[in-house]
């Protein structure tokens, strides 16, 4: 009996001792708001809701218990663990008859590393009264000190009640806040709400969210996307960047007669408050053909209500309204669960048609893609994302007239956003007086990293007089001189299309020590290539060059980075032009 005894206190010693190993952090205990996937966020801080609270006195009570599920959402974080743990309990069952548990009630984490490139984490997971996830072994390589950020997608058919993460101790943990970006808004069906993907992070929705890095507002509920007028009300409050309408797999029947004027009243709705573009989607599934023209049959009728109210939207004037067809689904006989609902293989041909549709809605793709995909990036010591998301506040504070775009050499001049150093403060102050000017530097960015930015709102919602762009060196020691230039110009030309009232002007690679011949070349060639009507070409390397081609090193910290003085003739070469 001792001996029992004995083995149990130690048993419990040892399940307190590892227990007090992890420390645990609830993401709703933070100031700011970390769930991402959320509109309304003033509204719904502290819960994991898909609708405020005022909305339950207005949608139908199907919707807005639906609402509650947490598809669609999720929680960022940056960690150098080497083990992650979540734990989390949910309301409902774990699990539906065409529908595992890990789809209804899991969670499912990706990893982004610092150079921007995602991984999907696997893991360990028990499903009882509390829900967990471990996830073991887990490396950073050389970056083990600044780890990676990680996004953990919440269950898709399940309430959450709570949630937490944990690590080991002395290992870092920091919950990121949602991003400012505008939103794509997704209202739709059990399709959309994520039906019957095997994780969360298969659901459609979620998969164009990690493909194109916008934020994806996820309204399907599941039987009930009947495009209510009461839920057309609430999705014209939210300020998104995109509508997505698809609807029709739930207007059969019944229904059937009321999709035109749903449609037509719901985009009027949405037109009052804002002229974001809406894609309508038609309904597809192939997996009746040729074995039931019944089936077959109705969910083509629904299509041709719904093309039948484009048209007359249309030809009242409407703008900015754009349509996804059944035949660019392209759905397979494979591509369900039980003939309705998308399994993984289904969810993945969703996102592959809807992408392209989205870039080119977004003009994503008006570029003429090199070899360039835009990317995040974490090389650096200070917080890319954080710089990023204050850009777009001090945007929305003050329109700037001037925009600096570059990486290091211009992060670290002066200007707002403020950098942890700045060793041109004078010059710059003397050069842009009287200026609302915004240094859209950040230190390592290569050409990729910018038109990320440049795709998530740098450059939205106002007009600059004048912008300048100083990109390249960072790409020396991966790509090719001419690989450069098309990046550069396929920078200018995502500019253009933004910022189409402003003056563009691309400075010349900056003379570095070593590499002083490839960047004459390079400039040279830039300056041959650079069209006109793209951008006005600035050179930047004269006042840097020695008469035999090298740098004056006293103009430099290391080789690379002015000093003070050399940002005094930084502002010497662009004086003229900010003056214009």
């Amino acid at each position: 009996m001792k001996k029992t005894l004995f083995v149990l206190l130690a048993c419990l010693a040892s399940t307190l001792s590892i227990s007090a190993q992890m420390q645990w952090k609830n993401p709703m205990n933070e100031s700011f708001h970390v769930l991402r996937g959320q509109a309304w966020k003033n509204e719904l801080k502290g819960t994991y809701n898909r609708m405020p609270d005022r909305a339950e006195k207005t949608i139908r009570k199907a919707v807005w218990d639906l609402s509650k599920h947490s598809a669609g959402m999720s929680i960022a974080f940056r960690s150098n663990a080497p083990q992650i743990k979540i734990r989390y309990q949910v309301s409902g069952s774990f699990s539906m008859p065409h529908m595992p548990s890990t789809g209804v009630s899991g969670v499912d984490m990706y990893a982004t590393d610092i150079n921007g490139e995602r991984h999907w984490c696997s893991a360990r997971y028990a499903f009882r009264d509390t829900v967990t996830y471990t996830y073991n072994k887990l490396s950073y390589g050389q970056s083990a000190a600044q780890g990676f950020e990680y996004e953990l997608y919440l269950p898709l058919y399940n309430d959450v009640k709570w949630l937490e993460v944990g690590v080991p101790e002395g290992h870092q943990l920091q919950f990121l806040p949602a991003s400012q970006e505008r939103p794509i808004v997704l209202y739709g069906t059990s399709i959309a709400q994520g039906a019957c993907a095997s994780r969360p992070g298969m659901a459609f929705g979620n998969i164009i969210g990690r493909n194109l890095e916008h934020p994806v507002v996820n309204l399907g509920f599941s039987g009930n996307g009947q495009m209510e007028p009461e839920v057309f009300d609430l999705l014209a409050e939210i300020d998104a960047q995109l509508f997505i309408l698809d609807n029709m797999p739930n207007m059969g029947g019944d229904r059937l007669p009321k999709i035109y004027e749903r449609t037509i009243n719901g985009v009027h709705k949405i037109r009052e408050k804002t002229n974001a573009p809406i894609l309508f989607v038609e309904h597809y599934t192939n997996s009746h053909i040729g074995t039931s023209i019944e089936e077959e049959s109705g969910y083509k009728k629904n299509n041709l209500e719904l093309r039948k109210a484009y048209r007359t939207l249309k030809e009242e004037g409407v703008q900015n309204l754009h349509f996804l067809s059944e035949e660019e689904l392209g759905l397979t006989q494979d591509c369900s669960v039980e003939g309705w609902h998308p399994n993984d293989l289904g969810m993945q041909v969703y996102a592959d048609a809807y992408v392209p549709k989205i870039k080119e809605i977004l003009n994503e793709t008006s570029e003429k893609r090199s070899i360039f995909v835009p990317r995040t990036q974490q090389r650096d010591s200070y917080n890319w994302k954080e710089r990023h998301e204050q850009v777009l506040t001090l945007n929305k504070e003050k329109a700037p007239q001037i925009l600096l775009i570059g990486n290091s050499i211009t992060h670290y001049w002066a200007g707002e956003p403020a950098a942890s150093l700045a060793r041109g403060t004078d010059s710059w102050e003397k050069l842009f007086k009287g200026k609302v000017v915004r240094n859209l530097g950040f230190g390592w960015d290569r050409i990729e990293n910018t038109l990320w930015r440049i795709y998530h709102g740098e450059l939205d919602g106002y007009d600059a007089e004048k912008i300048i762009l100083l990109m390249g060196t960072n790409n020396l020691d991966k790509n090719t001189d001419n690989e450069i230039i098309d990046g550069i110009r396929e920078l200018v030309r995502a500019v253009r299309h933004r910022q189409p009232k402003a003056q563009i002007y691309v400075a010349g690679v900056l003379p570095r020590a070593w590499h002083e011949s490839r960047v004459a070349a390079l400039n040279e060639l830039l300056q041959v290539r650079l069209h006109t009507e793209e951008a006005t070409y600035v050179d930047m390397s004269s006042e840097f060059l020695q008469p035999d081609g090298r740098i004056i090193n006293e103009l430099f910290t290391d080789g690379l980075h002015p000093n003070q003085e050399g940002y005094q003739r930084m502002a010497k070469m662009l004086e003229k032009i900010i003056k214009e």
